[in-house]
């Protein structure tokens, strides 16, 4: 099924790779018990993963240990290969604040096993993203957002998008330089600390402070 990103002008834009970026924020990483890798660490998730804003999360019976991770998503707007990081700018359409869910206790077998984290990451609405800002909105600059994310109302992360090891035109210019980019693409750029356990009937509210925010239910699989 083809899944549409909607953006805050009107516009939308079909839903194509979703990139993920770990340990990008040192006190995430120190929570996790991991250091900032010296390269770039990039999961994918399938487009299935994708929710929108209003839409629910659906917590599959293979995990006992679903968290939540707020982060900004970068939205691609033109295909590009090895792009300068002083370019990356021009390919960028806008911006977004997501939640990327995972199984930690899956994620955290997987690493110890030394396998991959695609079940982890990349289950079914495993990706929420809210509305996009249309990058024109920021006049030719990369800007740095508060991110916020509550659960039942109450605040678990809040964090500024400056705190990121990596900036957003490197996170561009690296996986394009591996994979490519195309227009449609979303790219998850790291969580900040505070990540913690969902259940059925959370209400998951997360923002980029003062432009956009993200609302979405947790249920069980029926």
């Amino acid at each position: 099924m083809r899944k549409f990103l909607q953006f805050t002008d009107g516009k939308t834009l079909e839903v194509a790779n979703i990139y993920g970026v770990a340990s990008n924020y040192r006190l995430h990483a120190q929570e996790m018990g991991s250091k900032i890798p010296e390269d770039p660490v990039i999961f994918l998730k399938p487009t299935s993963a994708f929710v929108p804003n209003g839409g629910i999360i659906l917590l599959p019976d293979i995990s006992q240990k679903v968290h939540y991770e707020v982060e900004l998503v970068v939205v691609i707007g033109e295909d590009g290969f090895n792009i300068p990081e002083k370019e990356a700018i021009n390919f960028i359409a806008g911006y977004a604040v997501g939640i990327d869910v995972t199984l930690r206790d899956l994620q955290t077998k997987a690493k110890q096993e030394g396998k991959p984290w695609d079940i982890a990451k990349g289950f079914y609405t495993s990706a929420p993203i809210s509305p996009v800002l249309p990058a024109e909105m920021f006049k030719g600059t990369i800007p740095n957002f508060d991110l916020v994310l509550k659960v039942n109302n109450e605040i678990r992360q809040k964090a500024n998008t400056e705190q990121m090891e990596r900036k957003v035109e490197t996170l561009v210019s690296f996986i394009s330089n591996v994979f490519s980019l195309n227009r449609g693409d979303c790219i998850f750029t790291g969580t900040p600390e505070g990540v913690g356990e969902i259940k059925d009937g959370d209400i998951l509210y997360a923002e980029l402070s003062g432009y956009v925010n993200l609302l979405c239910k947790v249920s069980k699989r029926k």
